[in-house]
């Protein structure tokens, strides 16, 4: 729209150069002349079709998209300024990010590593969290809605917002939303919820690792058919962020992942893991300083010091080595898990028993296609928990478990094959709890 461009808005704001065109308006950067500083400025345009009631919705709903960001602070949703009505159409003036989406980067750099998804995630989930506890709704959580800004990740464009209290503003007939990552509820033209939001949430991480939406058709309707009847396409490159993305993406609302939870489990994928390398480079030096500190190495002057005759030089340095080695593989079994939480209870390799349900304990979870993170509650009288274990069982293992009364919850239903008592229990996609078990 070039004859709006130097244009001054509100005696204040120059338009300087348009930053993006979008079927609802432009993108404008401009320069606040009162307060001196450079800003961006959403220029709304109204649909060429609308009649004058369409024209108040259309305006009402410009409003909200001012409104609902501005009642949460938070780094990671963008500030709203000012809202400007002139030329006949509102203009909202908002912080200038210069910072590519979401979407543009996955254009341009193909899909993200898992540990990078995770930890866009983890500042998408805090946002949520906070709008959420606000009572804001965003409705349109999307690759293109997430700006990438050097160390913070920005949800934008709150044009579908709703807060409580407020009703939909769209017209009958017509479809709020982006149909690859709308939540199944809102589909069927439900009421949205904070749930739907982390539906949206898990739709754009799966595109983020696989660099696809995980409902992708030719059409609105095709897609929107495929989001309340298909499972999503198989996740390639997903890694430990799978089973999350698993948890997001459950048609139940109830049965998606809590912020809280979602949070606890985005801060652990986003952590790299330590290398075998490492650790043991890591072992080694603590060997080496160990030996520094009073254990006598075979070279130091120390041990030749201390040989009493040549019979005990050979036992003695024998004795020396097998103490470093013991000590470096000690350390390297600490340390190449990393962070990752070990299974206890006597866990087992995958080749050690295939009759799971044959086994004695009251509980056996075996891990099948991926890691699989537990919770459990052990223990106590009359309900309360006495113990609370968090572990994790790698791929092809085994944890079992004789700790009762407990209850277990599992990371994902399909990963995590759980046996109760020599039962085995039914395999669900997305996060599981199977409470009050005992021994039968």
């Amino acid at each position: 729209m070039t004859q709006t461009e130097h244009f001054v808005l509100a005696k204040r704001y120059r338009l300087l150069q348009a930053l993006g065109h979008g079927a609802m308006g432009t993108v404008w950067r401009a320069h606040d002349e009162l307060l001196e500083r450079d800003v961006a400025i959403k220029e709304i345009r109204f649909p060429a079709e609308l009649d004058d009631a369409d024209r108040v919705v259309f305006y009402r709903r410009t409003l909200r998209e001012a409104r609902a960001p501005a009642r949460v602070r938070h780094k990671s949703i963008i500030e709203v300024y000012d809202v400007v009505q002139e030329h006949a159409r509102p203009w909202i003036v908002m912080e200038l990010i210069e910072a590519p989406t979401l979407e543009q980067h996955i254009k341009d750099h193909g899909p993200l590593r898992p540990e990078e998804a995770a930890a866009i995630g983890r500042q998408l989930v805090a946002a949520l969290a906070e709008a959420h506890a606000a009572g804001v709704l965003h409705r349109d959580i999307k690759p293109s809605n997430v700006l990438l800004a050097p160390g913070r990740v920005v949800l934008t464009d709150f044009g579908l917002a709703i807060t409580n209290g407020s009703s939909t503003i769209t017209k009958v007939g017509t479809f709020v939303g982006s149909p690859a990552y709308v939540a199944p509820e809102v589909a069927r033209g439900e009421k949205a919820t904070p749930e739907s939001d982390l539906w949206s949430l898990g739709a754009t991480l799966y595109c983020a690792v696989e660099g696809r939406p995980p409902f992708d058709h030719e059409t609105v309707m095709a897609t929107l058919s495929a989001v309340l009847t298909e499972d999503p396409h198989p996740a390639q490159r997903s890694g430990e962020l799978g089973p999350i993305i698993s948890g997001l993406l459950q048609r139940n609302p109830r049965r998606r992942l809590t912020h809280a939870r979602l949070a606890e489990r985005l801060d652990r994928a986003a952590t790299p893991k330590r290398s075998a390398v490492a650790a043991q480079s890591t072992a080694e030096s603590m060997v080496s300083v160990l030996s520094s500190a009073g254990m006598p190495s075979r070279r130091s002057g120390a041990h030749r010091a201390k040989q009493s005759g040549p019979r005990l030089r050979p036992l003695l340095v024998a004795g020396v080595v097998l103490a470093a080695l013991l000590i470096a593989v000690a350390l390297v079994l600490a340390l190449s898990g990393g962070d990752e939480e070990k299974p206890t209870g006597g866990t087992t390799s995958a080749g050690t028993s295939t009759n799971v349900s044959a086994t004695p304990d009251v509980l056996v979870v075996k891990a099948e296609g991926g890691a699989c993170h537990l919770t459990i509650m052990s223990g106590g009288v009359g309900g309360a928990a006495a113990d609370v274990q968090n572990t994790t069982v790698q791929d092809g293992q085994f944890f079992r478990s004789n700790k009762v009364p407990m209850d277990v919850t599992v990371s994902d239903g399909t990963i995590c094959k759980v046996t109760v008592n020599g039962k085995a229990q039914a395999a669900e996609p997305g996060e599981r709890t199977f409470r009050d078990i005992d021994r039968e």
